[in-house]
């Protein structure tokens, strides 16, 4: 048994959730989204709530796609009531971020400044050396700030580049100079 699988999922007051067999449509105050449902996977909503459970019960594959579907049916519904943020910050002389239009322009001790369109769904703010990607869908955002943050990752010598906010740096000691005799 799925221990995330056999929890609901409360539906907030302003989304609508709408299901066939074949597909899900979660609408709410910060967008719509859709997944396409495994047809081994059954969902059913009740007053509110969200059922999420494998049709045959000793089936290994529906089993475990039990808990994976009440995940993303959540991650839908909290999205599109509440959204998703992460931050990502910028250490260095010189770094600097900011937004142009549709795309993000980083400046990043290259010759040339990197620009970094913009995927649907997805919104950048810049404050000072802190970009912040926001959206409904969670993969959009996290495949976002990863795109963002693997144009330079921060060393681990003086902790330079682009890091996660909150995410510690494992850091190296350089190199020591020997006096010679």
């Amino acid at each position: 048994m799925s221990r995330i699988g056999k929890k609901l999922i409360e539906v907030p007051q302003g989304v609508t959730v709408v299901s066939d067999e074949k597909e899900i449509t979660v609408k709410g105050p910060k967008g719509e989204l859709k997944q396409v449902i495994h047809p081994e996977i059954k969902v059913e909503i009740k007053d509110n709530k969200i059922f999420v459970s494998p049709k045959a019960k000793l089936s290994k594959r529906g089993r475990g796609l039990w808990g994976l579907y009440r995940a993303l049916i959540s991650n839908m519904v909290t999205g599109v009531s509440v959204g998703f943020n992460k931050k990502l910050e910028i250490e260095g002389v010189g770094f600097k971020a900011n937004v142009e239009g549709d795309n993000l322009v980083l400046n990043l001790g290259f010759t040339n400044p990197i620009k970094i369109a913009k995927i649907p769904g997805v919104s950048f703010l810049v404050e000072k050396n802190v970009i912040t990607v926001s959206g409904a869908d969670k993969e959009r955002v996290g495949h976002m700030a990863a795109l963002i943050r693997i144009q330079k990752k921060a060393e681990p010598y003086k902790g330079k580049g682009i890091k996660y906010q909150g995410e510690k740096i494992r850091r190296k000691e350089g190199k020591k100079v020997v006096a010679s005799k």
